[in-house]
């Protein structure tokens, strides 16, 4: 009981940066400013996912968890590439 609510707490915590990397990604200057918030929010959102598929038991959680790094981190790929001005 008292580590699932430390786990719902960590994960309370992390949706709180969440909110605070949005508005880096909508204050950012600049592009690549809002696409390192962008990256941040997605391994925010990954780290939340665990915590709470081990806060409340669901192997899924982590899978889908896992599934969404990989994903997001080839997104990060294509858009640093694009930055960069490699995709034509």
């Amino acid at each position: 009981m008292i580590a699932e609510f430390g786990f719902l707490v960590a994960a309370a915590v992390l949706v709180g940066y969440v909110f605070v990397s949005m508005g880096r990604l909508m204050a950012g200057p600049t592009t690549p400013d809002r696409a390192v918030a962008l990256d941040t929010i997605n391994t925010l959102v990954v780290a939340t996912m665990v915590l709470l598929g081990t806060a409340f038991g669901q192997v899924v959680l982590v899978d889908v968890a896992i599934v969404y790094a990989l994903l997001s981190f080839i997104a990060t790929l294509y858009i640093a590439r694009y930055l960069e001005g490699g995709l034509r």
